[in-house]
């Protein structure tokens, strides 16, 4: 199972030396920050041309490994809605999302005839997912007991099915712990590995604690079930407003979110100003005359216009109406109390 990440890339370094073949697997869940600024990028946003690559086919390039990307979104959306043992400090399921990336794995295990799967995690590195219990509570729930061998822990872990049967050196293999990335930076200039993504930096929206904000503003406002894989790609982008219990609106804030908003319309319908430069504004939900109106100011308080002069707004419908009207840029005050 390889991010691409320090101790993933570590870990089938670990093993590949011993001359076992490796697979990289690795998850598309539809949250990776890294996939997002990839489309910003091509998008024209202004980002670090080596902040957007696939780290895990990286990894695999370096060590000279083939690596799997399997896209697990739409099942993955399901278990964020109601996740069986809860979320992190914001909206990361880390437990239910563990259980079901290993069973994933298992079952991938089986069409290409491998023998055990490996893991990058460390005892005691992250509080949810890798203390001692829960690892053994992931691993039963899965159905991978036994099969899980984390090269970076395994000497304070029961010796694995791939250890017992002699296939890997159980000597070979370490016994870091705890949240320190020390043992594995020092270990990594050992092996040669100069580059690798920032250590503990996550690449997960889901830790993100304005973007848990704007999930759970979801969940409070529509029946969790019914929750679209288009309404989670616009919580990544935009500014964000409640306008009444029945409508939201997601707000651009630059040339390259624009864009990217444009792409993913679908059938919602969307505001532009009309004579001057401005956002691309998107109304999600309830459309009626109250909330189009107040959707139009808060495009004009963001638009290159000032606040006292009128603005004419353009509303483009799915049907392909379009109407326009003028309008009062809201004031600051007023946009921050609908702000998600």
């Amino acid at each position: 199972m390889l991010s691409g990440g320090l101790d993933s890339s570590l870990a089938v370094k670990i093993v590949a030396d011993q001359g076992i073949e490796v697979v990289g697997v690795n998850y598309n869940t539809g949250f990776c920050l890294t996939d997002h600024r990839r489309k910003m990028y091509g998008m024209g946003a202004q980002i670090d041309p080596k902040s957007v690559r696939n780290a895990a086919l990286a990894a695999g390039a370096r060590w000279g490994l083939p690596v799997e990307i399997i896209d697990i979104s739409d099942d993955y959306l399901r278990i964020l809605t109601k996740p069986r043992y809860g979320y992190g400090s914001a909206i990361n399921p880390c437990i239910d999302c563990r259980i079901f990336m290993q069973k994933k794995t298992r079952e991938y295990m089986g069409k290409i005839g491998a023998k055990f799967i490996i893991t990058g995690e460390v005892v005691g590195q992250r509080p949810m997912s890798q203390m001692r219990k829960t690892l053994k509570l992931i691993e039963k729930e899965s159905g991978c007991g036994g099969l899980i061998l984390r090269p970076l822990s395994a000497k304070l872990l029961e010796p694995t099915v791939a250890e017992i049967n002699g296939w890997v050196n159980r000597e070979k293999l370490y016994d870091f712990h705890g949240r320190s990335r020390k043992s594995q930076i020092k270990l990594a200039k050992e092996l040669g590995l100069e580059e690798y993504p920032q250590p503990a930096g996550g690449c997960c929206f889901l830790t993100d604690k304005n973007y848990a904000r704007r999930m759970q503003d979801i969940f409070r406002h529509s029946d969790e079930k019914t929750v679209t894989a288009d309404q989670v790609m616009l919580l990544k982008v935009g500014r964000h407003f409640r306008i009444n219990e029945k409508t939201k609106i997601i707000v651009g804030r630059n040339e390259a979110e624009n864009l990217f908003l444009e792409k993913i319309t679908g059938k919602l319908p969307r505001l532009n100003c009309c004579d001057v430069q401005g956002p691309l504004t998107l109304i999600e939900g309830s459309v009626e005359e109250e909330a189009i109106r107040t959707a139009a100011r808060i495009t004009a308080r963001y638009s290159d216009a000032g606040m006292s002069e009128p603005v004419e707004v353009k509303v483009e419908f799915p049907n392909e109406s379009t109407r326009t009207l003028k309008v009062q840029p809201m004031d600051v005050a007023q946009c921050e109390k609908m702000r998600i």
